[in-house]
């Protein structure tokens, strides 16, 4: 097979994984489960093993056809995919990793985190030495390298489901949520760790040559020593690598080599037989506590969003699912899954009980700690390449399907568990806890829009006060700014502003909010100084306006009408909500009449020439709806000619998201402004002729 066919294999193969990967991520979503899961059953099914192996046209083998190379299942080139997929993920997660919360609890987090850390990795790694024969694997000790690496695969914990769940409870802040996040740092860090002395281990035994006890001991503390001098160095240096990367340019310039950065500490780390993702986490960790690390994560976030799933899917296809189902893998996946829950309850819960935690709170604790993720993936998917003494996978097809039962089902009981232990009534902890290092702030400023005015504001003040501001959800109006270690938290709740920062920061938060309002104010006076705006409305008038798709993209027949009954103003626009409702889109119609009635007041929608364009944006609607009515007679809409309106468009947006209202207003306008049109339309019988005579206004 020549160069071109297997980039056209390749590309045929990541269109399929792109698509297949994201619809099962989003029915994973819709379901309650995490995206992860759903992403890693499509790989299992389009696999090599699966669907991915039936012959098509072109594809004699199947798309995914079964790989003999040392990529494993799958081919080299989408292995090199998924490795550059696992690099960027790891680099995302210590860019996440919040350093001085790590500092902070690192007593608490710290002895917990251990605690989880070392009874997980025993109880893995003596639960692989006696179901290792079951599966006819060799196992001579409980130190052997596939041991080890279920101990290390059992230690990993993935927080996300758990910081969910927390947060929907309103439980981040408790003293159990806190040391949760806490001591899932240590978690991901003594995971690394051990990772980069097994790694060694792996390098060292692939020269063929036997190791003593001391001999590994070296090892260990060899790659130890790599990771914690690198650590420490990056960190240490990590304001300078920020100013660094900065040199490159704006923020996405910047972001792209703080990427370059952690790609070639990923490769030094794999030159040193350590694997790439450590030196891709070591890199995220160091950047994390700069002012420059949110931004990093927003504009990196479309590469995390296109690789990451395909990392996740690339490890499902690698899953033989004949052995995954098979009754020695089921059974001891099964053994190896209780160990895993186990050794979390009790290894994060028990020390709890001696850091000021009861029983509930150990129990919460623990339950957080279950869920297994990404990590435990990444690190499934190095074993199925890594080679042992015989020059055999150390992960074999039936270990991984242990691995991946041990991972699913570790993710789905994991919420079950955790809501049980939140349900359950009474504090965590033995004495009372008051946590005043925090506070939160809010404004109502009794009008939507104004709240999104103000938050703009406030974004551009910060930037000029050296913030890095970055949106962690545009829709929601959610965003945190950030410079040095002073941190805020600004988002939108309907009318209001919230904010919520550390109390010594409140002080200029507050100060800054009131500079900005009284230069809002004073920008308002200033506007509502100009009374000529009816140049700006006669704007829509014009006959010239473009005819945009976005006049007929909205119509809808069981939103018109040719007969309005309504004789006053006030009931042809309530005579036209009844006609949006038809459209199914209105999920507040007492909500969308204020708001077109606030409009009105603000100043009428009654053009000329017979026409009137009631509009207004409000949440009342799920999406932009528009509505035509004709009144033949006309009716008083206070229009600018002072004549009476006979033809009305009603349009209603939504306030978030992208809705392109003004744009189909004009485009309405444009069409009505020609008597052609206005004369066809009311002569129309039925809605059928008005939506046809619209469509053809372009022609007219």
């Amino acid at each position: 097979m020549d160069i071109t066919e297997i980039i056209t294999d390749l590309v045929f193969q990541l269109a399929v994984i792109i698509f297949t990967a994201r619809i099962f991520g989003k029915l994973a979503s819709r379901v309650g489960i995490p995206s992860v899961l759903g992403e890693l059953v499509s790989g299992i099914i389009i696999g090599p093993f699966a669907l991915g192996g039936i012959a098509l046209p072109g594809f004699p083998h199947g798309l995914f056809g079964v790989s003999e190379s040392l990529a494993g299942a799958v081919s080299p080139e989408l292995y090199a995919f998924a490795q550059i997929a696992s690099i960027i993920l790891l680099f995302a997660s210590g860019l996440e990793t919040d350093l001085s919360l790590f500092i902070k609890y690192s007593v608490s987090g710290g002895i917990i985190g251990i605690g989880g850390v070392v009874i997980s990795f025993f109880f893995g790694a003596a639960c692989a030495y006696f179901i290792l024969p079951v599966l006819g694997i060799h196992c001579p000790s409980l130190f052997d390298v596939k041991c080890l690496f279920l101990g290390i695969m059992s230690t990993a914990t993935s927080v996300g489901i758990t910081a969910r769940i927390l947060s929907d409870k309103k439980r981040m802040d408790s003293p159990e949520g806190v040391t949760i996040l806490a001591a899932a740092v240590f978690d991901d860090v003594l995971g690394i760790v051990l990772l980069a002395v097994v790694m060694g281990i792996v390098s060292a035994l692939g020269t063929g040559k036997a190791l003593s006890g001391g001999a590994i001991g070296i090892i260990a503390l060899k790659a130890f020593g790599i990771w914690l001098l690198a650590t420490a160095l990056f960190i240490l240096l990590s304001k300078k690598i920020a100013r660094f990367v900065r040199f490159f340019g704006g923020a996405t310039d910047f972001s792209i080599a703080a990427l370059g950065v952690a790609f070639l500490l990923a490769g030094f780390f794999e030159k040193e037989h350590i694997a790439m993702i450590i030196g891709a986490y070591t890199t995220g960790l160091a950047l994390s506590g700069t002012d420059i690390a949110p931004v990093i994560q927003e504009k990196i976030h479309s590469l995390y969003k296109f690789f990451v799933p395909i990392f996740f899917a690339v490890t499902g296809m690698s899953v033989d699912v004949t052995k995954l189902f098979s009754q020695n893998v089921l059974i001891c996946g099964g053994i190896y899954t209780l160990f895993a829950v186990l050794s979390k309850l009790l290894g994060c819960g028990l020390p709890a009980l001696g850091l000021g935690f009861n029983i509930k709170g150990g129990f919460r604790i623990g339950a957080g700690m279950i869920p297994r993720g990404e990590v435990a993936l990444i690190i499934a998917g190095i074993g199925l390449t890594a080679k042992d003494a015989a020059g055999l996978p150390i992960v074999n097809q039936d270990l991984f399907g242990v691995v991946i039962l041990m991972t699913l089902v570790t993710t789905l009981v994991a919420p079950s568990i955790l809501n049980v232990s939140l349900s359950i009534k009474g504090r965590g902890t033995k004495k009372e806890i008051e946590d005043t290092e925090s506070q939160m702030f809010e404004w109502d400023f009794n009008n939507q829009e104004l709240t999104h005015l103000v938050m703009d504001f406030l974004h551009r003040d910060l930037r000029a006060e050296g913030f890095y501001v970055q949106m962690m959800n545009i829709t929601d109006g959610i965003c945190t700014a950030r410079r040095g270690d002073t941190a805020i938290s600004l988002r939108e709740e309907g009318t209001k502003l919230v904010i919520e920062t550390e109390s010594k920061d409140m002080g200029f938060v507050k100060g800054e909010l009131y500079e900005t309002i009284l230069r809002l104010e004073k920008s308002m006076k200033s506007l509502s100084a100009l009374k000529n705006t009816e140049a700006l409305q006669y704007g829509f008038a014009c006959p010239e306006n473009r005819l945009t798709n976005s006049m007929t993209r909205y119509l809808n027949k069981n939103c018109i009408s040719c007969e309005l009954k309504g004789n006053t103003k006030d009931e042809i626009l309530e005579e036209m909500v009844t006609l949006l409702s038809q459209s199914g889109n209105v999920q507040n119609r007492q909500q969308v009449i204020s708001a077109l009635k606030e409009r009105e007041a603000a100043g009428s929608t009654g053009l000329e020439k017979g026409i009137a364009i009631p509009h207004t944006k409000t949440n009342g609607v799920t999406e932009t709806v528009v509505a035509i009515g004709i009144k033949k007679d006309g009716v008083n809409f206070e229009a600018m000619d002072g004549n009476p309106s006979r033809i009305f468009v009603m349009l209603v947006a939504p306030i978030d998201g992208t809705n392109p209202l003004m744009r189909a207003m004009a485009a309405f306008s444009g069409a009505l402004m020609r008597e052609e049109v206005r004369s066809a339309l009311l002569q129309a019988k039925n809605a059928d002729e008005i939506v046809e005579i619209l469509k053809d206004s372009k022609k007219m």
